[in-house]
């Protein structure tokens, strides 16, 4: 007797997703406000983990820290304005640095950080990211000559 390879399709059927998504749905109407919050939270930071992680990006595919920062802000019900006032800086100061037009520091980080309740170092590596991401493929290849190879031959 042949074995029959078993498909996503015998699975997950459109009859089993909607069963599974009416038991999400109910399950997540008997969760409080603050669970609700958290699991709003937890969903942020795994998009931001898996965008720091993510292999390669395009320039069109940038995300700002702006872009997770409103997602916080979202869920708070809070705006950016209000945020930089809770921070102790001018909205354009904050703007800037959210958007890359200005470099993080230490304490910009520290603040985004601790309101989100990230590591500090998620908010870095976007920002280098991001970076290294609008370099055109013709600039980085000038740093080949850098590989360390290159410098035992001599």
């Amino acid at each position: 007797m042949k074995n029959k390879e078993i498909l996503p399709a015998d699975i997950w059927n459109d009859e089993k997703i909607g069963k599974l998504n009416e038991f999400v749905k109910k399950h997540s109407e008997g969760q409080s406000d603050e669970r609700k919050i958290r699991n709003k939270l937890l969903a942020i930071q795994y998009k931001l983990e898996d965008y720091i992680e993510k292999d390669e990006i395009c320039e069109d595919e940038i995300l700002d820290i702006l872009d997770f920062v409103k997602l916080y802000l979202k869920v708070f019900g809070i705006t950016k304005k209000d945020l930089a006032s809770y921070f102790g800086m001018k909205d354009s100061n904050l703007h800037k640095y959210l958007t890359g037009k200005r470099r993080l520091n230490p304490e910009v980080v520290l603040k985004i950080s601790s309101f989100s309740r990230t590591k500090p170092e998620y908010w870095y590596r976007i920002q280098v990211k991001n970076e290294l991401a609008k370099l055109r493929k013709e600039d980085l290849k000038e740093y080949d000559k850098y590989d360390y190879e290159k410098l035992l031959k001599n």
